[in-house]
C-alpha cells in the first residue's frame, strides 16, 4: 500500500458533492459578508469621492506613499540579506560538535526569539545611545531588531533542514575525505535551503510586514507615511490605509512568486551538489 492511499483517501461522489456545497454554501457566506462591510462603509461615507481623491494627486504619492514605500523596501531589503547571513550562521553554530560553539549559539537564538521585536526596536532605539552617547539612526534599529529576530527564526528553519537531510549525504562525503565545514557548506546547507525555501520566505514576509513597527520610532516607512501622515493631511485614514493594504499585498505576493520561480528553477536543474573528486582518483576513471 502506497503511502499516499495511507495518507489521503480519494473523495469519493458523496464526498465530492459535500465538498461542492461547503464551497457555495461558504461562498455565499462570504459574499454576505463582504457586502455587509460595503454598506456599513457606505452609510458612514467612507466611499466618496472627496476621501478617494488625494490618491488621484500625483503629490500624495511623490511626497508620501512612493518616499514610505522607498523605506519599507530598503529596511526590508537589507535585514533580508543579514538575516538570511544571521540564521546560517547560528545554524551553523547549533550543529556544532563543540559545546562553547553550540550553547551559546543556542542561547543567542533562543533569546532573540523571545524578545518582542516591538520591545527590541525601543532598546535599539533608546537603550544604544546611553552606550555610544550618538543618537541611533531609525533605519538601523528597525533593521537591527527585524535581523535579530527573524534572524534567529531562520536559524531554527535552517538547523531543521540540515537535520532532515538524509544522513547518507554526509555520510557519502565524509567517505570521499570531504572536511566538515566542505559538507555543511556545499552538501548540507544548500539541500536545507531547498528544502526549508517555503518557510524561508514565509519569514521573509513577515519581515516585510514588520518594517512597518518602524512607524513607533519615527521611521519613515509606508505606513508612517503612507498612512498616518495622509490620514493627518486629508483625514481619509481608512482610505489610506487601504492603499497601503493593497501595496503591502503586492508587495509581498511578488517576492512569493519570485520565490516559486526560484523553487521550480531549482527543481529542474537542481541535483544535489557534486561532491569534489578525492585526491589520487584516478583521471580516466568513469563516476558511477
Amino acid at each position: 500500500m502506497s503511502t499516499d492511499a495511507v495518507l489521503y483517501d480519494h473523495p469519493g461522489p458523496r464526498a465530492r458533492a459535500r465538498n461542492r456545497i461547503l464551497t457555495v454554501v461558504f461562498g455565499v457566506v462570504l459574499a454576505g459578508l463582504l457586502y455587509w462591510i460595503y454598506h456599513r462603509f457606505d452609510e458612514k461615507g467612507q466611499w466618496a469621492g472627496s476621501l478617494w481623491k488625494p490618491f488621484t494627486q500625483s503629490s500624495t504619492w511623490t511626497d508620501y506613499i512612493l518616499p514610505g514605500l522607498q523605506g519599507t523596501l530598503q529596511a526590508a531589503a537589507i535585514a533580508m540579506v543579514l538575516s538570511l547571513a544571521f540564521g546560517i550562521l547560528f545554524a551553523v553554530g547549533r550543529l556544532s560538535d563543540h559545546w562553547w560553539v553550540r550553547i551559546p549559539s543556542g542561547v543567542v537564538v533562543e533569546f532573540f526569539r523571545a524578545v518582542p521585536l516591538l520591545l527590541m526596536m525601543f532598546f535599539i532605539f533608546f537603550g544604544i545611545p546611553f552606550v555610544t552617547e550618538k543618537p541611533m539612526s531609525p533605519l538601523w534599529a528597525v533593521v537591527i531588531a527585524l535581523t535579530l529576530y527573524n534572524g534567529s527564526v531562520l536559524a531554527e528553519a535552517f538547523r531543521a533542514g540540515v537535520r532532515s537531510v538524509p544522513s547518507g549525504q554526509s555520510e557519502a562525503a565524509y567517505a570521499i575525505g570531504m572536511r566538515k565545514g566542505q559538507v555543511m557548506g556545499q552538501i548540507l546547507i544548500p539541500q536545507a535551503a531547498r528544502a526549508m525555501l517555503p518557510v524561508i520566505v514565509s519569514q521573509l514576509v513577515v519581515l516585510v510586514k514588520d518594517t512597518a513597527l518602524g512607524y513607533i520610532i519615527s521611521y519613515s516607512e509606508l505606513l508612517q507615511l503612507g498612512v498616518n501622515n495622509v490620514a493627518a493631511n486629508f483625514g481619509n485614514v481608512i482610505q489610506a490605509a487601504m492603499v497601503a493594504a493593497v501595496i503591502y499585498i503586492a508587495v509581498n505576493s511578488t517576492l512569493t512568486a519570485v520565490a516559486g520561480w526560484l523553487s521550480r528553477r531549482t527543481r529542474r536543474s537542481g541535483k544535489a551538489p557534486r561532491a569534489p573528486r578525492p585526491a589520487g582518483a584516478l583521471v580516466g576513471t568513469a563516476e558511477p
